[in-house]
């Protein structure tokens, strides 16, 4: 069976769309991020037998039968962060976050026995963060975010908003060979660098700021670089991620 992968862009979007706070359909993001995978399949009318042979976790069978999702359990969400290209998202790992080392900003589940939307968007953007960051840099930027983790509406930003914004400018760069070629020339022309003399970064940092206006200029200062400390995590990710499957290989055919 062939797994069901989602970018990090089609996972917030995704979450989002569990929400009010936007007009997609889940099951429409998820036929787009499928078709990505099997366009010879589609173009040749093999849609049905290339679906056929996709692992589809409980989750996402729910989602695509229409049927309301009220809350995600740690097990939803596990499953969920299985889905996510060069994650390493564990059950045993979201369980720590949530007893012990992010206790105060992940909290209680918020819909009876399931978490929010923003619940889930936080243990996956803990995860994309760990890979570069320890716990207590990460519980910093979450204070400078967050603010008082008790309460929800003097956050910054919503996690799911946040996942949304760093997922986007993860994928701007990494689909633009000329976006990063002009942004890897700004920076080395430059001593100090600074994503704030970046016009490459700082342009698509904007698509998620324009949304931000009531934040004040030291506050969109503060999201901006969350943005840009969580892009580059994924970007560790990725070659976290190459680095294992090479090690694999080379392990595998040592024969």
């Amino acid at each position: 069976m062939q797994a069901f992968t989602l970018s990090r862009k089609e996972m917030s979007a995704l979450l989002l769309s569990l929400t009010d706070k936007s007009e997609q359909k889940p099951l429409h993001i998820l036929q787009e991020a499928w078709a990505k995978f099997h366009q010879e399949e589609v173009r040749k009318g093999r849609s049905l037998t290339a679906f056929l042979s996709t692992d589809v976790p409980p989750i996402l069978q729910k989602i695509i039968k229409g049927n309301s999702i009220n809350g995600l359990s740690l097990a939803d969400i596990a499953a969920l962060g299985k889905l996510i290209e060069y994650s390493t998202l564990s059950a045993t790992a979201m369980q720590n976050w949530v007893k012990r080392d992010f206790k105060e900003y992940l909290g209680s589940p918020r819909l009876g026995r399931k978490y929010s939307v923003n619940q889930a968007a936080l243990l996956f953007i803990i995860d994309d963060l760990k890979a570069s960051l320890d716990f207590e840099s990460i519980r910093q930027l979450f204070r400078i975010l967050f603010l008082q983790p008790e309460r929800d509406d003097d956050d910054l930003v919503e996690p799911a908003e946040l996942y949304y914004g760093y997922a986007e400018l993860f994928e701007d760069i990494k689909r633009s060979p000329a976006l990063q070629a002009q942004g890897a020339a700004e920076r080395s022309a430059s001593n100090e660098y600074s994503w704030k003399t970046d016009s490459t970064l700082r342009g698509a940092m904007e698509k998620m700021m324009d949304r931000l206006t009531h934040l004040t200029r030291s506050q969109k200062d503060a999201v901006r670089n969350m943005l840009m400390i969580a892009a580059i995590s994924v970007q560790t990710c990725y070659f976290q991620a190459l680095a294992r499957q090479y090690c694999n290989a080379a392990l595998f055919l040592d024969f």
